[in-house]
């Protein structure tokens, strides 16, 4: 059986949600960010402590279809920008499609209605709260981070950057404003 939770965005997330089901006494086979997979199926008694236990921390049980595909592109697309070794060098229409196994614009569609925005614009702001934290650890210059993230130039960085958060680049150094991922 297979919970779907919102607001996993990290790995620490997923630490809290197996640690708060093992204290329950149910051992997940796996948890991955915004889905839990146990071994065998569970009454709504259960599944409705679960879903108090999982609140206690900010986390929410999807049980709407719709809503569970939408949270599955979020983290689809929180895994890509901020957890993949690799450069961002993929179609994201062709990526979502692969992973999901559903044509692009039945996910769009989906996601534009459940989340009041589009995944592109989804995925810009997560690729400039990802901006956010190279800049804040100013490891990598402006150049290499947007190599990293796959624009075109710094040019195009910056304009999205500002377009999104009101600040250059560098004033955004100075000022350090980054939000949680589940608030992006």
């Amino acid at each position: 059986m297979n919970l779907h939770i919102k607001n996993m965005v990290c790995n620490r997330c997923k630490m809290v949600v197996k640690a708060e089901l093992q204290k329950l006494g149910f051992n997940p086979v796996s948890v991955e960010l915004g889905r839990v997979s146990l071994q065998e199926g569970i009454s709504a008694t259960d599944k409705s402590k679960i879903g108090d236990q999982l609140n206690a921390f900010g986390f929410e049980l999807l049980e709407d279809k719709r809503t569970q595909l939408s949270e599955q592109i979020k983290t689809s697309i929180i895994n890509l920008v901020h957890y993949s070794m690799e450069p961002l060098k993929i179609n994201l229409s062709a990526y979502l499609s692969s992973l999901l196994n559903l044509e692009y614009h039945q996910l769009s569609t989906i996601f534009s209605e459940v989340e009041n925005q589009t995944i592109e614009k989804y995925f810009i702001a997560q690729k400039i709260e990802k901006a956010k934290e190279m800049l804040t650890y100013g490891e990598l210059t402006l150049s290499e981070i947007a190599f990293e993230l796959n624009y075109s130039s710094v040019a195009h960085l910056s304009s999205q950057f500002k377009k999104v958060t009101g600040l250059t680049p560098s004033a955004y150094k100075h000022l350090n404003d980054r939000k949680p991922l589940d608030e992006v």
